[in-house]
């Protein structure tokens, strides 16, 4: 009787092979037979599911988004405003060491996106997704009156969008400043600085 394959489960071994050697060797050092022989393949056994490396960087990136949203809809479920926008920070800043090497694929990711124009597109959808979050936060804030009506909530969502991308690179190139708590602490000034804000 011919042996089952689950063609997923499959998928999900060599995303997550490739996101352990990304963290380990780089972009570079992620060689397609490396991912395969990291997952337990033989090498001409990721070809079915992946027929390029940047095909398989884009499953991982796509790996780590999904996986990153269920964690915000779980940290921000019954949240509202500013408390939901600093549960959504909490997943997405890189406080933790799992959430440091996330971080090390998506600028992998990003580094290529440049150059790729699907990639680019698919960065591009999941980053307006977030912004879209921020600004019905930011407007949930308003409504309960934890900041003032005059809020530029573009502006704001772009900011704090800004923030949590800008803090990926910022926590590998200088991890003694940028440290779990520092990134914290920028995120509840910001939030704290969004209180004091005035009708405009």
């Amino acid at each position: 009787m011919p042996k089952i394959v689950d063609h997923e489960h499959r998928r999900t071994e060599l995303v997550q092979a490739a996101l352990r050697i990304v963290v380990r060797s780089g972009l570079s050092g992620a060689t397609m037979r490396d991912i395969a022989h990291e997952a337990g393949f033989a090498n001409g056994a990721i070809k079915p599911y992946f027929q390029t490396k940047a095909d398989l960087l884009l499953a991982t990136y796509e790996h780590i988004y999904r996986a990153t949203n269920a964690r915000m809809r779980a940290r921000t479920r019954g949240k509202r405003g500013l408390a939901a926008l600093e549960g959504f920070a909490e997943e997405v800043l890189p406080v933790n060491p799992a959430l440091q090497e996330e971080a090390m694929v998506f600028l992998a990711f990003l580094g290529k996106a440049a150059q790729n124009p699907e990639h680019l597109r698919v960065s591009r959808n999941s980053m307006e997704e977030w912004r879209t979050w921020i600004r019905d936060w930011l407007a949930e804030a308003i409504d309960d009156g934890e900041v003032g009506a005059g809020l530029d909530v573009d502006i704001h969502a772009d900011l704090l969008l800004t923030l949590a991308i800008g803090a990926q690179p910022m926590s590998i190139l200088d991890r003694q400043r940028f440290t779990s708590e520092n990134l914290r602490r920028m995120v509840r000034r910001h939030l704290d600085r969004l209180r004091g804000e005035q009708d405009a």
